[in-house]
């Protein structure tokens, strides 16, 4: 009898046990497989990479934050939270004329560069976070900012490849400044956009080849085949060159080996930021060798530049579902035949 008791009772605690695992476990805001958030009692905690966080109630949501890369600034444009920025860094690199304004203004300060952030100015500004990609050189000033009670955010977004777990950071985002309504709200947006417009890809009669990207030098940095790029290019319904390779990270290729890619590609995406053909040929006269350079249509990432600034890094981190708009326009313009490109631009 007691051992019936006993097998009982451990039964019902092997129970409780996985529903409190479960229960815990679904406590997690999913970013992606590299980061999740969770929030209890007004504490967050954050994991994020090789990164864990924990803030207490009394430290979120932020009031004042830097920015020590401009790609995040699209998040905080797009929950209109401009003004809780009070420095950034390699200011001539945001696009968002809203932080521009506020720049001109005194109201956000310049703090360095990706070449030397101004530490002590940092310092004195007394910011409740620093965000910012992690740089294994800039350890010594991280180090020196935490050791002045800074808070310094490592958030490493552009490792994501998939397009909407980079558009999913802005819950995370949502959750620092308290605006998690409006960051759920916006992200539920992009992602019916984004899914809907793949289904509009479908319609497509044809599924046309594509390459990417350029050559620096004698190197062509080829998006591998799980790169967010190749993920874009699937899910508007088109055939990626390197679609059948698994890699997450751009491929180190000669010209000689991207052109025996090259047979048949009728699509140029992401050709850097090229004013015309004439000026690409001045660069690098081996690209009057690809077929597509003459048959067929070039695009440049410089539907939104302003000097410096490219708001395809900015904005476009999050607004997934432009860029697919984009990418299907330029590969099935009878699908959308009253859109204009808004980060891409075709080469003349």
């Amino acid at each position: 009898m007691k051992q019936r008791i006993l097998l009982l009772f451990t039964v019902i605690a092997l129970i409780s046990c996985k529903r409190e695992q479960k229960i815990s476990s679904s406590d997690w805001t999913q970013i992606s497989a590299r980061t999740q958030f969770k929030e209890q009692d007004g504490n967050i905690e954050l994991k994020t990479g090789n990164f864990t966080y924990n803030f207490k109630s009394n430290q979120t949501p932020f009031k004042k934050i830097i920015l020590l890369n401009a790609s995040m600034a699209g998040y905080i444009s797009e929950l209109g939270a401009e003004n809780l920025i009070i420095g950034v860094s390699s200011p001539e690199y945001i696009y968002s004329e809203k932080i521009q304004s506020l720049l001109k203004e005194g109201k956000i300060q310049n703090v360095g560069s990706e070449q030397k952030y101004d530490i002590e100015k940092i310092i004195s500004m007394k910011p409740d976070a620093v965000f910012t990609n992690y740089i294994a050189s800039f350890d010594n000033a991280y180090q020196l900012l935490k050791n002045n009670g800074i808070q310094v955010v490592f958030l490493d977004e552009y490792m994501e490849q998939l397009p909407l777990e980079k558009t999913a950071y802005i819950k995370l985002f949502g959750e620092f400044f308290g605006k998690e309504k409006e960051a759920d709200a916006k992200y539920s947006e992009i992602e019916k956009n984004y899914n809907d417009l793949k289904q509009l890809a479908l319609k497509a009669k044809d599924k046309p080849v594509v390459l990417s990207n350029e050559m620096y030098g004698d190197v062509w940095y080829l998006p591998g085949g799980k790169t967010s790029v190749a993920n874009y290019i699937k899910d508007a319904n088109a055939s990626y060159i390197m679609k059948d390779n698994k890699d997450e990270k751009s491929l180190t290729m000669s010209f000689e080996e991207v052109y025996a890619k090259s047979g048949g590609v009728q699509y140029w995406v992401n050709a850097g930021s090229h004013a015309s053909k004439k000026e690409m040929l001045t660069i690098n006269p081996f690209y009057g060798k690809l077929d597509v350079f003459s048959k067929g249509k070039i695009y440049t990432i410089a539907g939104k530049e302003r000097k410096k600034a490219n708001d395809f890094f900015e904005s476009g981190a999050v607004r997934a579902d432009l860029i697919l708009k984009d990418y299907i326009k330029i590969f099935h313009p009878e699908l959308l035949p009253e859109y204009q490109l808004t980060y891409m631009k075709e080469l003349q």
